[in-house]
């Protein structure tokens, strides 16, 4: 039976673990998954500009021994003729085993996994989602703190249209004993759908600041995001809002010593590059930890459809 991967809540917590595990099995025996995919598809359909997602689940597919095809622009597609997305998903499905689709429209891989005979895999869409860059922030947050429970989480600048915050705050809200802290300006606050959805009516505690040095003490996870000058209406409030926060050696004075800090980049200005040879900086580590639990899904994906 064909399963694809929209939301980061189409997988139980079970689910997560399972594909945490086998990434770190995949990290310890590389060898053991070189030929798992010999003779299989990846198609990446991206509608929209990537460099990590785009090029890690290339990565991925081709560890794992199997070939890739795609396009890494609407422009290049049938898209610039006028095709939709569901046509676009009915044909790749005669070409490939599997999809991962970036989208800049809300709901576009939900379309193209409704008509594709493949599995389809969200690799993200407009300010909603974004469930891969989630699994890779998961793997970060495991093998860094050893838990993904007991943890005071700050996520910080962009929550409005920050995709990779809403998945992660989607995801981490199912584990015990975890507590948000939210820091933006007042104009990018986590919208009040994410809030009551996932955070008051499953009874997470969160607080809201603008204020990221006064509670930079109570944070284990620090996750950066830029502001998405793409998301802006207009230019003058994305200058006036795209240096909210910046993070350098100073700001971090009080941070604990075990403070995971993290960012699903690209980086703009948001994290000095003096911040790079902290032992505490995770985010190219991110990175890596990306390709391997993009190649644990797709071997969990093809499994299930049959195609393995």
């Amino acid at each position: 039976m064909k399963r694809s991967l929209i939301s980061i809540q189409d997988f139980s917590v079970e689910e997560l673990q399972e594909l945490i595990d086998t990434a770190n099995d995949i990290i310890a025996r590389p060898e053991a998954y070189s030929e798992c995919c010999r003779g299989r598809k990846l198609a990446t359909l991206f509608f929209e500009p990537s460099t990590r997602t785009r090029l890690s689940f290339e990565a991925a597919m081709l560890e794992l021994g199997g070939s890739v095809l795609g396009f890494s622009e609407a422009q290049s597609s049938s898209a610039a003729k006028g095709e939709s997305v569901a046509d676009t998903a009915k044909v790749i499905s005669c070409y490939a085993d599997i999809i991962a689709i970036r989208h800049p429209k809300e709901g576009a891989p939900l379309v193209a996994a409704m008509n594709a005979t493949i599995p389809v895999i969200n690799a993200g869409d407009g300010g909603h989602n974004h469930p891969t860059q989630t699994l890779a922030d998961l793997l970060t947050i495991h093998r860094e703190k050893g838990r993904l429970s007991h943890l005071t989480v700050g996520v910080c600048g962009d929550l409005k249209f920050g995709r990779t915050v809403h998945s992660l705050i989607a995801a981490l809200s199912r584990y015990e004993d975890v507590r948000f802290v939210l820091i933006s300006p007042e104009e990018l606050k986590l919208p009040s759908y994410v809030k009551k959805e996932l955070l008051r009516e499953r009874g997470i505690p969160y607080t809201q600041t603008t204020d990221l040095e006064a509670v930079m003490p109570e944070l284990d996870i620090l996750y950066m995001t830029r502001v998405q000058r793409e998301r802006f209406f207009n230019e003058e409030d994305y200058l006036r809002l795209k240096d909210s926060y910046i993070l350098t050696p100073d700001k971090l004075a009080n941070a604990r010593d075990d403070l995971c800090i993290m960012h699903p980049l690209p980086r703009v200005n948001e994290i000095s590059v003096t911040i790079d040879d902290d032992p505490r900086a995770c985010y190219f580590k991110q990175v890596l930890y990306g390709k391997y639990m993009r190649m644990a899904l797709i071997l969990k994906l093809l499994k299930e459809s049959g195609s393995l």
